[in-house]
């Protein structure tokens, strides 16, 4: 699960940042830029990250040379590899979010009952969308299957592909929106701008080569019939 300005000294400079209405440190918890900027560096090290990027040209690569589905000896299992890897980033990520959440000050008019709610419906909004593209996908299909040359009889359009386009994407956006608004945390709204940049870069890859070749696919089962 996913987890603003700045008060107190700057530390090891001894320099002081005036206190920003509208903004409370957490109990105990004073930060510097420095943190925030850390934080999201780190956060964004994985799939859905910049990371996503960095495991999609290994993806690519892997689509051009098949090196490593000879190295491990069948592309499925490959796959499977790149996935745990891809899996176990989202989990740090998450972890990495929070923390710089829980780091960083809360915001006053965001600390409310109204706003805890509607962060709590955005999450559960996006876990139907996490979940129920996951079970449309399956495993392989989440992660970049298709690039190993694992491909489904044609593209998924059943629930929830039929209502959202790229709805894994969208959905974990709202995850991280829901679980800053619960949190007050203007640091896990800008984070959350963040996360939807890079998803918006990752679809630029990824939309015209999943197109690509379902549509190569669709040729060649024309030319057989």
């Amino acid at each position: 699960m996913p987890r603003g300005p700045l008060s107190g000294h700057a530390a090891g400079r001894g320099l002081h940042v005036a206190p920003i209405e509208g903004v409370r440190v957490m109990e105990g918890n004073t930060s510097p830029a420095t943190t925030l900027i850390s934080s999201s560096v780190t956060e964004h090290d994985c799939c859905g990250g910049l990371g996503n990027i960095d495991l999609r040209q290994v993806a690519r690569w892997e689509q051009r040379t098949r090196k490593l589905s000879r190295a491990f000896g069948s592309p499925h299992l490959a796959c499977y590899s790149l996935g745990s890897v891809i899996l176990l980033l989202n989990i740090l990520r998450s972890h990495c979010f929070t923390q710089a959440m829980m780091s960083q000050p809360k915001m006053e008019g965001l600390d409310n009952h109204t706003t805890y709610f509607l962060g709590l419906a955005l999450l559960g909004w996006g876990l139907v969308f996490v979940l129920s593209s996951f079970y449309a996908l399956g495993f392989t299909g989440t992660f970049l299957g298709d690039y190993f040359g694992i491909l489904k009889e044609s593209r998924v359009t059943t629930f929830p592909f039929s209502v959202l386009d790229n709805p894994m994407y969208w959905g974990s956006t709202a995850n991280y929106l829901g679980w800053a608004l619960m949190h007050a945390s203007p640091t896990g709204l800008l984070l959350t701008v963040l996360v939807a940049i890079v998803y918006i870069v990752a679809l630029l890859y990824e939309e015209p080569f999943t197109a690509d070749i379902y549509r190569q696919k669709a040729t060649r089962l024309h030319k057989r019939s």
